[in-house]
């Protein structure tokens, strides 16, 4: 998000649209966690940034233009009810964050029939227009690749939780993964290493562009 620093409005709505992912991921978490009888039903279902936000998934939305939340660990979400119900609350954070984007996409095909519809990397870094125009497709596109991001199924990310209990017995490369990808952390240190290098179009925007990018070109085609 810094390359945006160029397109103040951009910036601006980029990082409103991450730190709204956060909150809407954390929302939806600890919702259908109590919907579904997987959390306490006397506990908040608000955010509190200081545990959901991740400062390296933070340090990661600053450079490459995205980053994560705070992780949620397979051990925080009993399946005693099911692994179906343990996988719909991970999938409910990303899943809401990518719906609200297509909303936003909607908004802003709707607003503006004529503007262009540029690729998730060029609007992390800033586009020019008007400021409706920047506002809605920076928010568009951020809470997309945010979602997106989320999806990716190694620790830190909700996917892995989603791939752990889509399994029905996971085998020994999971529990290595957990081993190594959570509780060593090299799965913070190896998103924070592709969202680095190589400098200006980093591997993690190259991602989050390709799988991005077939959102915005059935969009582009309304």
């Amino acid at each position: 998000m810094l390359f945006a620093l160029v397109h103040p409005v951009s910036f601006v709505a980029l990082v409103a649209s991450f730190l709204l992912g956060i909150v809407l991921r954390a929302i939806a978490i600890r919702y259908t966690a109590k919907r579904f009888g997987l959390a306490d039903r006397y506990d908040s279902v608000m955010p509190r940034l200081r545990e959901d936000i991740d400062p390296f998934g933070a340090v990661a939305a600053a450079v490459a233009g995205m980053g994560w939340g705070k992780m949620l660990s397979v051990d925080d979400i009993p399946q005693y009810r099911g692994r179906g119900r343990a996988v719909a609350v991970f999938l409910s954070g990303p899943v809401v964050c990518l719906v609200l984007a297509q909303l936003f996409f909607l908004a802003y095909v709707l607003a503006y029939p004529f503007g262009f519809l540029a690729e998730p990397q060029i609007v992390l870094h800033g586009v020019d227009g008007a400021a409706g125009q920047q506002i809605l497709l920076s928010f568009a596109v951020g809470l997309l690749c945010f979602g997106i991001l989320e999806l990716i199924p190694i620790p830190p990310l909700d996917g892995f939780g989603v791939l752990y209990y889509a399994l029905r017995r996971p085998g020994n490369g999971m529990q290595w993964m957990r081993l190594w990808f959570e509780h060593k952390n090299v799965g913070v240190v190896v998103l924070l290493v592709i969202s680095l290098f190589p400098l200006g179009s980093p591997f993690l925007l190259r991602i989050l562009n390709f799988i991005g990018l077939l959102v915005v070109n059935l969009w582009a085609r309304v």
